[in-house]
């Protein structure tokens, strides 16, 4: 669907130029979302994966397409899995309506080793892990003293 779709925007637009020696900038930004759930950083066992809530109507492939060339995402492998929507019975005083809510689809994307860090934490760059966390406890005592100077004028 997505290289279809892509093919198809491509000669529409190459059919609506007037000179064929002047090439247009082609850029096609799908309409298929992912939605990233949950990603983890490469350990030394394992590589960095991620998951993205997608449409059902979305392939292996055109995961694997959407990331590599628009993020420039090295993916090795990628799994899906179909979810059904839930479906509830809202009970009304004259009648019980049923309902149900869309389905979807999951992607698992396993990407290549180059790929250490995903880019899902709060570290500062320049900054050790353990240096920042000094720094906290130094600002919360500091932030004490001060309250303590000031409850002391007050009184």
């Amino acid at each position: 669907m997505f290289s279809a779709t892509l093919t198809r925007f491509t000669k529409q637009l190459l059919t609506t130029t007037s000179s064929s020696s002047s090439r247009p900038n082609l850029q096609w930004m799908p309409t298929l979302p992912l939605i990233l759930l949950h990603a983890t950083n490469a350990t030394t066992t394992s590589p960095a994966t991620a998951i993205f809530r997608i449409q059902p109507q979305m392939t292996k492939h055109e995961v694997q397409e959407y990331l590599t060339k628009i993020y420039n995402l090295p993916v090795v492998h990628v799994r899906t899995q179909n979810y059904l929507g839930k479906r509830m019975r809202i009970i009304g005083k004259r009648k019980v309506a049923y309902g149900k809510r869309p389905d979807y689809k999951k992607a698992f994307v396993t990407f290549d080793e180059t790929l250490v860090d995903v880019g899902m934490g709060s570290v500062v760059d320049g900054l050790p892990t353990g240096q920042m966390e000094e720094e906290e406890e130094e600002g919360g005592e500091q932030m004490k003293k001060q309250q303590q100077q000031q409850q002391q004028i007050e009184a």
